[in-house]
């Protein structure tokens, strides 16, 4: 792997900062005599496709060669990624496959569709999805581009720390959710790099809790259930990942559903904005240790903002 530097990062964000919009910081007044903390809430809910995740495909994109572009870039996909890389290879002028398993919701693969994306349908399982994926590189010599276990997605999404801290160089703690791993590990990258002795923490369900028993371990660990609300974090880290979260994460909180559907909706009642569960899975874990964060200063990642308004929680 590229050795990872300060001016790796910059010259990251340089390449996605055209491609993205820099996304507002909110504060709640409410919130923070809730929780007895500081909170600065970076809304990549508001980002282009509707989460963090247009940071790491534009920087993707943008590394590969003039030849690998004209070939085309893949992904498997039924979330976040699939719509992020869409956008992502339209803005750049670059054809994307994806790979969606044939009982995604019909709204996501019409999302996909409508960023330019071509939709290739599969069986809902990994091995069918990677097959499907590895049969359009070999028809077509398209790229291959994975959400989250992919070193210029990772950098990519460090992206969303480094504007936080310009804005608020003084944080104590940064905090967002964890399924694949990659925006953890490009928020630690960040924080490591440009932030003043600011450290990453994590928020993961009990019932996907494979980040945390990985970092207790120091071995990947496999999830055998994916039952959580948080649909977003059910995936698991990657080889490319989990080394970065080793050095540079804290330690990962886990709560359990009660509490993402509480945050969920707190963050709607008082911040008036909208927010998928994923997202509100750091905001849990730190209402959980309120104790430990009482007086600190806390950046919190809203992830996204892609959520179903008609299967809300409560």
């Amino acid at each position: 792997m590229t050795r990872i530097t300060r001016n790796l990062l910059l010259d990251c964000k340089a390449i996605v900062q055209e491609y993205i919009h820099r996304t507002p910081v909110l504060t709640s007044t409410l919130l923070n005599e809730h929780s007895k903390v500081d909170l600065y809430f970076k809304c990549e809910n508001f980002q282009r496709s509707g989460s963090f995740k247009m940071r790491g495909a534009v920087h993707a994109i943008s590394t590969l060669t003039d030849e690998q572009k004209a070939k085309g870039v893949v992904t498997h996909s039924s979330g976040n990624f699939a719509q992020a890389l869409s956008l992502a290879a339209r803005s750049i002028g670059v054809k994307a496959y994806i790979i969606m398993p044939n009982n995604a919701p019909q709204v996501k693969k019409n999302a996909v569709r409508s960023y330019g994306g071509e939709v290739i349908e599969c069986e809902p399982n990994l091995p069918s999805r990677e097959k499907a994926a590895q049969e359009i590189v070999l028809k077509y010599g398209a790229t291959f581009l994975h959400p989250s276990n992919n070193f210029n997605v990772i950098l990519g999404q460090g992206t969303a720390t480094m504007e936080l801290l310009e804005d608020h160089p003084d944080l104590d703690y940064i905090m967002t959710p964890v399924g694949g791993g990659g925006l953890i590990a490009g928020t630690a990258l960040a924080a490591h790099f440009f932030g003043r002795h600011c450290n990453t923490i994590g928020g993961e369900p009990f019932n996907v809790d494979d980040a945390y028993q990985s970092l207790k371990t120091g071995k990947i660990v496999r999830n055998e259930s994916t039952d959580t609300i948080a649909d977003g974090l059910r995936t698991e880290l990657g080889d490319i990942n989990f080394p970065i979260i080793m050095d540079y994460v804290e330690m990962i909180i886990r709560v359990e559903e009660k509490e993402i559907i509480e945050a969920m909706h707190l963050i709607w009642e008082r911040m008036k904005i909208i927010i998928e569960p994923s997202c509100a899975v750091p905001f849990a874990a730190l209402l959980r240790e309120k104790d430990f964060f009482k007086g600190k200063k806390v950046g919190i990642i809203l992830s996204g903002g892609n959520v179903d308004l008609g299967k809300l929680p409560f």
